[in-house]
């Protein structure tokens, strides 16, 4: 992560009205742990190792709808169980781990716009739960994170919605089910270009720079969701006292704009 980008999210939170429950988790933190579960992973046969390098991926297979589908050139036949972390290659580097995804079928429950259902073959594929270098992948470390912080409920962008696949697919190899999960649509520009830093878009910050509030940002939100019926400055403390008022859990049915801040 880039100097300062945690501290960024938090302050992004903070404008947000958004509040936590206890001291901020680093996964930088919890090597070990992910460790662990890596290693229960690979003794019950569930991971097994690949050379195959980005160039030669990139030149063997084309993205699946914009998520590279591994073609399974390093796929064993039998799965590895018990074996080590493999010797090193020619150039002294440890292989990289995938999950071999033997479902079909990976469901979840999803209040959002898209259905929680993927088909593991054809959308998701055997993704990399440890990189060459040694690090965790994102998979593995989000799946672990939810289960070990008893996270029931999930609220994130429809752009992380087929990473949800493998993230449900680690959980049914722990014995664990999944959270309920809400992805939520992502706010566009003028060109109906998705908002992001790594683009060069100001963020949050670079939003209420320009004189805007971070209560128009939630009241969009809110409206994109159908939660109101047209987009109105509120709080996100307001937006949470009338759903709660309503008994929604934020699908079904919509608030007047008349309602908010009422």
């Amino acid at each position: 992560m880039k100097p300062g980008a945690a501290e960024a999210i938090v302050a992004d939170l903070r404008l947000l009205g958004l509040d936590w429950d206890g001291p901020v988790v680093r996964q930088s933190d919890r090597r070990g742990l992910y460790a662990g579960v890596l290693q229960a992973l690979r003794r019950s046969g569930a991971l097994y190792p690949c050379r195959c390098s980005r160039r030669l991926l990139s030149v063997g297979s084309a993205p699946h709808g914009g998520w590279p589908l591994y073609p399974g050139t390093c796929r064993p036949v039998v799965p590895p169980v018990g074996r080590d972390w493999g010797p090193k290659g020619p150039e002294g580097r440890l292989p990289s781990w995938r999950l071999s995804l033997a479902v079909d079928a990976i469901a979840w429950h999803d209040d959002g716009q898209q259905p929680g259902l993927l088909d593991g073959r054809a959308d998701v594929g055997d993704v990399v739960l440890r990189r060459a270098d040694g690090q965790i992948a994102y998979h593995l470390a989000t799946a672990v994170d939810e289960l070990w912080l008893g996270i029931d409920r999930i609220v994130r962008g429809d752009d992380l919605h087929r990473s949800t696949g493998p993230q449900v697919a680690v959980m049914a190899l722990l014995g664990q089910e999944p959270p309920r999960y809400r992805h939520v649509p992502l706010v566009l520009d003028a060109e109906g270009r998705r908002l992001a830093k790594r683009s060069g878009d100001a963020g949050l910050q670079g939003w209420c720079d320009q004189g805007r509030r971070p209560e128009q940002l939630i009241g969009h939100w809110a409206a994109q969701e159908g939660w109101i019926d047209r987009s109105a400055a509120l709080s996100a403390a307001e937006l949470l006292q009338h759903l709660r008022r309503r008994g929604m859990s934020g699908a079904g049915q919509t608030l007047s704009s008349t309602e908010v801040g009422s």
